[in-house]
């Protein structure tokens, strides 16, 4: 099975990115189970920046490939709010909990049709030789009135798409429609074509 370190310590990141990646062979490892602990300054732009940022970072001290993620919600009503701030958003040590409820409160007067967000997520994949490719993808929804769900995590709770939120959709239907997994599908055919169907399956 092909090793591939994911540039993150994210317990539900790490449990997505082994659920959408395993059945294409790989065995997915995060930063700390390869052996890097430092943390890696996010000081990009952009979800791409910070993406490639953390991917290079791994890249340099363990020289294998390298999957890195960023991700965050981008409220159309806010401005595109919080977006590469989404971690952030209620201070540094917040909880999700308290993340939810400041987005909630700050959108508390707007109604519903003008509730319209999106998850975006960045992907960036160093192979064995350092070379990066980029993906991006999202999830279009609406922001709830209150939390709704108890699976996944983040901004699932208050994340409508369609007549549920993503917190209360099991991991399978959240892996078939998220920005995550949109953005790694794009990865898998990328590998596909530049590796062959071998490389993905073993």
């Amino acid at each position: 099975m092909q090793k591939m370190i994911l540039a993150s310590n994210n317990a539900g990141k790490l449990r997505e990115m082994r659920a959408i990646l395993q059945p294409f062979g790989f065995e997915v490892l995060s930063q700390r189970e390869a052996g890097f602990c430092e943390e890696v300054e996010e000081t990009g732009t952009s979800f791409a920046e910070n993406a490639q940022l953390k991917a290079q970072a791994v890249y340099q001290a363990l020289h294998v490939p390298v999957l890195a993620d960023d991700s965050g919600l981008m409220v159309d009503a806010l401005d595109g709010a919080p977006g590469i701030y989404s971690h952030r958003f209620a201070g540094e040590d917040a909880t999700d909990q308290q993340r939810c409820e400041k987005l909630l409160t700050m959108l508390q007067d707007v109604p519903a049709p003008q509730r319209t967000a999106r998850f975006v997520c960045a992907v960036c994949y160093l192979d064995e030789s350092g070379e990066a490719v980029l993906f991006t993808g999202t999830c279009e929804g609406t922001i709830g009135t209150v939390p709704a769900g108890t699976n996944g995590f983040g901004y699932d709770p208050v994340f409508y798409y369609g007549d549920q939120t993503l917190a209360q959709m099991t991991d399978a239907e959240k892996n078939q429609i998220s920005h995550r997994a949109n953005a790694l599908r794009q990865l898998e055919a990328y590998l596909q074509k530049t590796r062959g169907e071998s490389y993905v399956n073993k």
